[in-house]
């Protein structure tokens, strides 16, 4: 079965203050976009360094998850460390990913210079970091969801199929 991590890192939705609607967001997203069936193992933690990295291993390397992708934590504010806790696991970073959402957001909201998002790979896992905010959820996981299959392909994971009405990834012809 392929499974797929998802970590909203949240202080506030860890906390049960508010409901975790970024986490929500991107498995819906995902439903949408892929017809392979997968499990999620989903995961809502506060903005700890550690425990983001403690929690991105144990998806990585107990669950096997080909894709992990969190919510939050992107920002310029103290607490914003997703990024750090992404870096200190990855063997390599995809800085490409987080460019091109940038890029992307930069369409809507001057502030998208402030976001830190990124991508790094652990092992057979492609680890992507995403803004908390739904609507920038999905707008960045539709700029860089084409690469994503084949990149998880060129790290010997699963072959993910897209639903070609939703979402056509990217793979270059053999």
């Amino acid at each position: 079965m392929i499974k797929i991590g998802v970590i909203n890192v949240s202080d506030r939705a860890s906390a049960g203050i508010y409901e975790d609607i970024p986490g929500k967001a991107v498995v819906e997203t995902l439903k949408e976009y892929l017809v392979s069936d997968f499990e999620t193992v989903y995961k809502v933690i506060p903005d700890e360094q550690d425990l983001i990295s403690k929690t991105l291993i144990e998806m990585a390397d107990e669950h096997g998850c080909c894709l992990i992708v969190t919510t939050g934590g992107t920002g310029p504010a103290p607490r914003d460390v997703t990024p750090e806790a992404t870096e200190a696991v990855c063997q390599k970073m995809m800085p490409g990913f987080g460019e091109l959402m940038r890029q992307e957001s930069l369409k809507y909201v001057p502030t998208a210079i402030l976001s830190r998002q990124t991508a790094g790979i652990r092992n057979k896992s492609l680890i992507v970091n995403l803004p908390g905010k739904p609507k920038a959820i999905r707008q960045c996981l539709d700029a860089v969801f084409p690469a994503i299959p084949y990149c998880i392909d060129l790290i010997e994971g699963p072959y993910l199929v897209c639903n070609q009405e939703v979402m056509k990834e990217f793979r270059p012809k053999a």
